[in-house]
């Protein structure tokens, strides 16, 4: 089994998955565009180039997403962070800080208890993060 996160943007989801894709220095693995797939013809005209479904490869780690279908509003994640965990605490740091670029800093990244580098942010599409740097034994 595997679980992966999927979120939903207002309109901004190509632009928001280029940016995490250089953040997390992945790979954009798939990119389909509403007026590219078979069954969105009733797509308006204006929101055809937006995006019905993105694929973020990390390793092995998928991150996916899509801009909603205009009948169908969102209003931002709730209840819900996206938790990651790397290695070491620079490639902590060097994540927080890009990911934070334009956002909101909840917790600054920090020695705990359970990790080297710990931080929570809010980046600049309104999805929040959790990086974990180092896990402590």
């Amino acid at each position: 089994m595997q679980i992966n996160a999927y979120l939903i943007f207002n309109g901004n989801c190509e632009e928001a998955f280029t940016f995490y894709a250089r953040c997390l220095r992945a790979e954009l693995a798939l990119l389909q565009r509403f007026g590219d797939t078979p069954g969105c013809e009733d797509m308006p005209a204006s929101q055809r180039d937006k995006i019905m479904h993105v694929r973020l490869q990390a390793g092995d780690q998928v991150l996916m997403a899509s801009d909603n279908h205009p009948d169908h509003p969102y209003d931002g994640v709730k209840g819900c962070s996206i938790a990651l965990s790397v290695d070491t605490a620079n490639e902590a740091d060097r994540i927080f800080d890009e990911l934070s670029q334009g956002g909101i800093v909840v917790m600054p990244m920090q020695e705990t208890f359970w990790a080297k580098r710990f931080g929570m942010l809010t980046d600049r599409f309104g999805v929040p993060w959790m990086i974990n740097g180092a896990l402590q034994s």
